[in-house]
């Protein structure tokens, strides 16, 4: 059973510090034990748009990016679905400088991996993400997908198969953890992020709400989510910054 954090709700007005973003977006300490934290960093217009033209980064603004970077700096892996891959250009993850010694004390490699969930394996192998990793790419796949696809894959990045027909998420975040990668970040896309809360896999949602109305058929941060049920989360923190709100939500303790 995992263990949830406590912690105390607080506002912030300047994201300028790295070690004070650090500070308010650490990982609960069971991470040090084995066991697993997944968090999501989404953004979304005032109207829950994740996207505008197409992409997430018609959203974002430099307090935004600066977070991003934090997260992705704490984590071990972010977890991404194919399809953001392509439509965003992913590229590999890169070292920080600031967090550097940081990672080294913790036994953590330069840069977080990126594993890439996909039933098709319909991915570009020359790309960066594939040719210039600090940190080998997975990818997260089906039993069943095509052997001559995977043994192609293989070819350049880690493939862990879980599941028949579509992807075993539960099984997906236990192999990933069994690497030593607890300190888990996604960041979607709203497919993806979906089913993982439907799953009852996510423990963390940091949500950057911009200051903007942008109308058309965009989808939610949780895009077709069969949610059992309603889930309550709990605010522990909140930056404002030029309009911008930086949320940061955590499931609650079951009772």
């Amino acid at each position: 059973m995992r263990q949830l954090i406590s912690p105390v709700a607080h506002t912030f007005e300047d994201p300028a510090s790295l070690e004070a973003l650090a500070a308010v977006y650490a990982y609960p300490e069971q991470v040090n034990r084995g066991l697993p934290w997944l968090r999501a960093n989404m953004v979304a217009g005032l109207d829950g748009g994740a996207r505008l033209d197409g992409l997430s980064d018609g959203l974002s603004g430099d307090a935004d990016k600066r977070i991003f970077g934090v997260l992705r700096a704490l984590s071990d892996v972010v977890l991404v679905g194919a399809e953001t891959v392509r439509a965003e250009g992913y590229r590999p993850a890169r070292a920080r400088a600031g967090f550097a010694a940081a990672r080294r004390a913790a036994g953590q490699a330069p840069a977080p991996a990126i594993a890439i969930v996909t039933r098709s394996l319909g991915l570009d192998l020359a790309a960066p993400l594939f040719t210039e990793p600090l940190v080998r790419t997975v990818v997260i796949t089906t039993e069943d997908a095509p052997a001559q696809s995977r043994a192609a894959v293989a070819e350049v990045a880690d493939v862990i198969a879980v599941g028949r027909g579509s992807v075993d998420l539960p099984a997906a975040v236990a192999a990933l953890a069994a690497r030593g990668w607890t300190r888990m970040l996604t960041e979607g896309g709203p497919r993806l992020l979906g089913e993982l809360a439907a799953g009852g896999l996510l423990d963390e949602l940091c949500l950057s709400v911009a200051p903007l109305l942008t109308g058309g058929d965009a989808p939610r941060v949780l895009h077709d989510a069969r949610m059992p049920d309603v889930q309550r989360m709990r605010l522990v923190s909140l930056i404002e910054q030029k309009g911008f709100l930086f949320t940061r939500y955590l499931r609650p303790p079951a009772p």
